[in-house]
């Protein structure tokens, strides 16, 4: 091939392509479509960890569907509340404060709380492990510990206890995305408040003295937890205690009252009320509040806080005078500790009916 048909051909190519690109550039023009100037904006605001919690895939997908009105402020679980408020600023909608949700393990079965069923052999997996005999540990419900939940976690939250053999979460670092409660085959994990002060830590649905045998923290269903609380906070689901923790004031009497410690509570954290006797005047209203018994004292005379006192701050609250405080406990809550009510008085007894009377009386 000589040189003259070499060059024809890299001319006509150059000429081609020139002529391609100029109509690619103006078909682009012509056709181009107008970006919307909120999705860059949202997009902005997301932390780009693309982890999915917000239900849409990563967050370019979250921030158009935001703009495009289909999607609400406020899904995205590791932005939190700052990036909630700084993508409602740019929708022009307000976004009610939300309280930051993380990741909690209900189950105590570790060590000689829970028995073991059979040693397991396969696959470290929890889904390969519950797929044989239904888990390796007495109760089925159990959190089996073979890190498929620490393997799920994009923010390195969550790991295996190297002694309880059982998922432990990191608070600060868990970030909410729900994926290592996905992972999880025994639905150990669920979402819970970071500021609660009491979980619920088993999930056995079973009820009945016997789950003792196979756990010993395990629920046992008694609901005794539920007659204790006195805030409507506490319900039965599906055999397990629920904890609404918008009614919730952290008294902590359900875990008190609860006989195997399914329900546990912070209780190094918990308060007690303390009243300035140079401010109290003795109007009596704190008594009326507490709902256990633990705040005694005459009309117009200062009063004073009993050992049932559990903290929940509501006699604080409505103290007129601010006469009282929440304070470190100086001694552990002692709920027998109560105002000595005095004994209800015997109701008269009623009048015995006349007896009938008899032939020779009539």
């Amino acid at each position: 091939m000589s040189i003259t048909a070499i060059l024809i051909a890299a001319l006509v190519m150059s000429v081609l392509g020139l002529a391609f690109g100029a109509l690619l550039g103006v078909t682009g023009r012509v056709f181009k479509v107008p970006s919307n100037p909120k999705v860059e904006a949202l997009r902005e605001c997301l932390p780009g960890a693309n982890c999915g919690a917000c239900g849409f895939p990563g967050c370019d997908g979250y921030a158009a569907a935001v703009a495009d009105g289909k999607a609400e402020v406020g899904a995205c679980a590791v932005g939190g509340p700052k990036c909630s408020a700084k993508m409602a600023e740019i929708m022009g909608v307000s976004v009610s404060a939300s309280k930051r949700m993380v990741a909690t393990v209900a189950c105590q079965g570790y060590g000689d709380h829970c028995a073991p069923k059979a040693e397991y052999q396969g696959m470290t997996d929890c889904v390969a492990a519950s797929l044989v005999n239904n888990g390796t540990k007495a109760c089925s419900f159990a959190c089996l510990g073979l890190g498929t939940c620490e393997r799920a976690c994009p923010f390195d939250a969550i790991h295996i206890d190297p002694v309880k053999k059982i998922a432990v979460v990191d608070k600060e670092k868990c970030q909410g995305c729900k994926k290592c409660v996905a992972a999880c085959p025994q639905h150990v994990l669920s979402m819970q408040p970071d500021d609660r002060v009491v979980t619920v830590s088993c999930h056995n649905p079973g009820k009945g003295i016997a789950l003792k045998e196979k756990c010993d923290r395990a629920c046992i269903g008694c609901e005794a937890c539920v007659k204790a609380c006195n805030f409507e906070a506490l319900t039965m689901e599906n055999g397990v205690p629920k904890v609404d923790y918008d009614k919730c004031v952290g008294c902590m009497a359900c875990a008190d009252a609860c006989p195997t410690g399914a329900m546990a509570a912070d209780f190094e954290t918990r308060k007690e009320a303390y009243i300035d006797p140079s401010k109290c005047v003795g109007c009596t209203l704190c008594t009326r509040q507490c709902k256990f018994d633990a705040i005694e004292g005459a009309l117009k005379q200062p009063h004073k806080v009993l050992g049932a006192c559990t903290g929940c701050g509501l006699c604080a609250a409505k103290c007129p005078k601010k006469a009282i405080t929440m304070r470190e406990r100086r001694a552990p809550r002692n709920k027998m500790d109560k105002v000595k009510k005095a004994p209800a008085a015997a109701k008269p007894a009623a009048p015995a009916a006349p007896a009938a009377k008899t032939p020779e009386q009539k």
